[in-house]
């Protein structure tokens, strides 16, 4: 460990009025490099991904953390974002400063944004263009959670609320109430990845645990039949809980990113 966490530097993103400031946290070292993409309303300092730095450091491999817009360090107010606009950020800092073999390493929502960039990837594969993947690992994976997770389980009145007055705050075990935003489910609706073959074009290796009450583990069993050209590996964790924090979840993700 290296004791203090050093400043970000700051990526501007968009235009005009919609610029925002990203802040990232790139660590130099050997490949594959890894990039971190965070869940919903998390940020880079949270138990895993500072974890995943710590080993990084010790390990002398390249590691790049960020902050989506709304979140963490980086500009801009969470209510106003949407998966476009995250997966925008998301896609300019691997753009930057990723270079060489990369592992994408998604929670949660950073599942979906994991795949996502992967299909970016693929489509920027000329020579020239995007770092190529050399895997990707994802934990409590979460595509399409503002419709399967969120929408498809909301009441009549909740459905109501976000359509009339354009917000309903979710409560929420980890802190205050999330905004979820009309903009939020409609705009998720252009990224739906579930209902056709997801090629990511390199290994997968999921992490889920079974009791977890977010991201049921169901749905991650639902992602790997999407899966079925690639070599997919899906550890149900029995004991497991949705943040999978707990050293030995952290133990279990860190040989997960060692296969690579």
């Amino acid at each position: 460990m290296n004791g203090t966490i050093e400043p970000p530097v700051f990526l501007e993103v968009g235009a005009g009025a919609g610029i925002r400031r990203i802040a990232v946290r790139p660590r130099s070292g050997t490949g594959p490099g890894a990039i971190w993409l965070g869940g919903f309303k998390s940020d880079m300092k949270g138990t895993k991904a500072q974890a995943l730095d710590e080993w990084a450091l010790a390990k002398g491999r390249a590691y790049v953390r960020f902050d989506y817009s709304g979140h963490g360090e980086s500009s801009g107010a969470f209510k106003d974002g949407t998966i476009g606009q995250w997966l925008e950020e998301s896609l300019a800092v691997y753009r930057k400063f990723c270079q060489g073999p990369q592992l994408l390493i998604g929670s949660s929502m950073g599942g979906w944004m994991a795949l996502l960039l992967a299909r970016e990837i693929a489509r920027h594969s000329s020579p020239g263009g995007l770092a190529p993947l050399a895997g990707i690992v994802l934990i409590a994976p979460a595509p399409d959670f503002t419709e399967e997770l969120m929408w498809k389980n909301m009441s009549a009145e909740v459905k109501a609320e976000i359509e009339t007055s354009g917000v309903w705050h979710r409560p929420s075990d980890y802190g205050d109430p999330y905004p979820i935003t009309r903009t939020l489910i409609e705009e998720g609706r252009n990224h739906l990845l579930l209902g056709s073959s997801i090629n990511t074009g390199c290994p997968v290796r999921i992490l889920q645990g079974a009791q977890d009450p977010d991201v049921p583990w169901q749905h991650a069993f639902a992602l790997t039949h999407r899966l079925p050209s690639d070599d997919v590996v899906l550890t149900l964790i029995q004991d497991g809980d949705h943040r999978l924090s707990r050293p030995q979840d952290i133990a279990r993700i860190i040989a997960a990113v060692e296969e690579f």
